[in-house]
């Protein structure tokens, strides 16, 4: 990630990107099943919230070491995501193209958010 100053977390490139994608995922759990909606609709839009929420959280934050503790939080999430993903694979809630296209993308947020984390470290 490229060193730049970002003034509001909505304008950090992960963010963008998370953001992206957790609009994606509401699109995606609006077709599975009803009887899905409180176990893992509620548990995939909760865990993809909650990338951006902590990518949100960490730009408030006034040390690097607390900015990066949340981001690790956040790169937790990410891989929660994933699984959540598969197991809507799994079951059939989405189709072959839906899964590679999102899991590649939360795989790419990983890396980007590593990235930041690594710039972060470095200042």
């Amino acid at each position: 990630m490229e060193e730049k100053e970002y003034k509001n977390f909505y304008e950090l490139p992960i963010w963008i990107d998370g953001y992206s994608a957790l609009m994606k995922i509401y699109t995606l759990c609006d077709n599975f099943p009803p009887d899905e909606k409180y176990s893992l609709s509620s548990q995939i839009l909760r865990s993809a919230n909650s990338i951006i929420a902590n990518i949100a959280e960490s730009h408030g934050r006034y040390s690097f070491n607390d900015k990066v503790r949340v981001l690790y939080i956040s790169r937790g999430e990410i891989c929660e995501t994933r699984s959540h993903l598969a197991v809507g694979y799994g079951r059939k809630y989405m189709n072959q193209d839906e899964f590679i296209t999102l899991n590649n993308t939360y795989k790419n947020l990983h890396f980007n958010l590593n990235a930041y984390i690594k710039s972060l470290r470095n200042r």
